[in-house]
């Protein structure tokens, strides 16, 4: 089965591979103050724009067929902002959530949120708490929001934790495998899908910038220069089809 779109520049037909969808695809979604700067606009433009964009990448990945679209909201680095823009970017999940939790519900989409969601501040925490609670018994595309999340942070809890439990004997050393590791991480309620296939990241910027840093050990990465709230349902189409280009051999040889 194939999908055709056209490519926005060239309007050259493009045919997608129905049965090579990356099952979970993973977004740095960087440029909302740039793009924000190019208008003249205050940099809270960008990211409201930004927020238009989530539903616009939702919508599309839902209808591709992708299992998990994990979005990276807010680092764990992102507090070093200033004060005005953490407040707003604090206000935005009530915001988002209070328009877009029905269209979930009727698109069948479950939100999952991953981070040090304890340390955001209450109206935060329960706005992500109810569109949880709300969209639970969906059983489509997982929404997965990386809010107050860092790489480093997550693998850090994740050896405390597997040290506790060995401490207490619940764990042996012989028993810590990769899948050990993974059952610890904040993705584990994702599986089979904890790992994305596709990692794109926006803006031009090509780092990984402390996202997923277990998880993406053979992610295929695509980066591109459109801004965060100028990415479009083909531009997901056309970083699919880089992917589907890929040769994946995870360090092995294909004959």
């Amino acid at each position: 089965m194939a999908f055709n779109f056209k490519k926005n520049k060239t309007n050259e037909l493009i045919q997608l591979d129905m049965e090579r969808i990356p099952k979970h695809v993973a977004v740095i979604m960087d440029g909302n103050g740039r793009w924000a700067k190019k208008r003249h606009l205050p940099r809270i433009a960008g990211h409201k724009t930004g927020m238009d964009t989530v539903k616009t990448v939702t919508m599309a990945a839902s209808d591709l067929g992708i299992k998990v679209l994990t979005l990276y909201a807010f680092s764990t680095e992102n507090w070093k902002r200033p004060e005005t823009e953490v407040n707003y970017l604090m206000s935005l999940p009530g915001t988002f959530f209070d328009k877009f939790v029905p269209e979930l519900i009727e698109k069948n989409v479950k939100v999952n949120v991953m981070g040090y969601i304890d340390q955001l501040p209450n109206e935060t925490k329960i706005a992500v708490q109810n569109a949880v609670e709300d969209t639970k018994d969906n059983t489509g595309m997982v929404l997965n929001f990386a809010l107050n999340y860092g790489g480093r942070a997550e693998i850090v809890t994740a050896i405390k934790n597997i040290a506790t439990d060995t401490s207490n004997g619940k764990l042996s050393v012989e028993e810590i495998t990769d899948k050990t590791i993974d059952q610890y991480l904040m993705t584990s309620n994702l599986a089979p899908y904890n790992d994305p296939e596709l990692l794109i990241r926006t803006s031009g910027e090509e780092r990984i910038s402390n996202f997923l840093l277990w998880q993406i050990a053979y992610s295929e990465l695509v980066f591109t220069d459109t801004l965060w709230p100028d990415f479009s349902e083909d531009a997901l189409k056309d970083a699919i089809l880089n992917y589907q280009k890929r040769d994946r051999r995870f360090g092995g040889i294909k004959e």
